[in-house]
């Protein structure tokens, strides 16, 4: 026999009148396998406060989001969110992740198919492309820089280069020219989310081709024909 699934919602309202969700009141009840029930969180609170975090980095900076900031954003309680992000370095890592993981997400459906069926060469064109192409935000230029200082940020991001276009093993030159359109493709997106004045789009267009064109396949040498041996009879 199957058992019933119930979903309990209680919204508090504050002095102010503005209604805040406290997950200590906002619940699920679920069936286990095993038959026995369980509460949990609904899943969309927590990706609503990792948005709500990402849109106080946005606005105010990286400095300004506390664990205040980002409950008052999501209309939350400070408690509510702490019931998902204990600490401040908590909050950062699962936005970082969710960051990297949107980003992901747009290289695949760049890429077109999965990526353990991809070229190393298509791998590294996806995200050129995607690179270029993208919206420069300011909430991720906060969190590219931050990683500089912290190991746990910098391993969320190192992990996505490295199934995308990792560092190359030797200095091979088809690899070197992947790497060498990863750099440029980073440096041209770093250029776009801190320019002073926005580039001609004459100029920015050729210098996307000039990136593309370094995660083309090298083109095939033609197998040459043995040569034939030479006669050694006299005549």
């Amino acid at each position: 026999m199957v058992k019933p699934r119930w979903d309990l919602h209680i919204f508090v309202l504050t002095t102010v009148g503005r209604p805040r969700v406290s997950p200590w009141l906002h619940f699920r009840l679920v069936t286990l396998p095993s038959g026995w029930y369980s509460y949990s969180m609904r899943p969309s609170s927590r990706t609503q406060i990792l948005q709500a975090a990402v849109r106080v980095t946005e606005r105010h900076g990286i400095t300004a989001l506390t664990l205040e900031a980002a409950a008052e954003e999501a209309g939350l309680t400070k408690p509510g969110l702490m019931y998902h992000f204990r600490t401040r370095d908590a909050l950062l890592l699962a936005i970082q992740r969710h960051i990297i993981g949107e980003w992901e997400q747009h290289l695949l459906m760049e890429l077109g198919k999965p990526l353990e069926e991809s070229t190393v060469q298509e791998r590294a064109a996806a995200y050129v492309r995607s690179t270029v192409h993208g919206l420069a935000s300011k909430a991720e230029l906060a969190f590219m820089v931050e990683s500089a200082t912290s190991p746990e940020l910098a391993q969320v991001w190192n992990d996505l280069m490295a199934r995308w276009v990792p560092q190359p093993p030797a200095p091979e030159p088809a690899q070197l020219d992947l790497f060498l359109a990863r750099l440029a493709a980073d440096g041209l997106w770093l250029f776009e989310a801190t320019r002073p004045a926005p580039l001609a789009p004459e100029v920015k267009q050729a210098l996307i081709r000039r990136i593309a064109a370094l995660t083309e396949p090298p083109p095939r040498t033609p197998a040459r024909r043995p040569a034939r041996p030479m006669s050694t009879r006299k005549s």
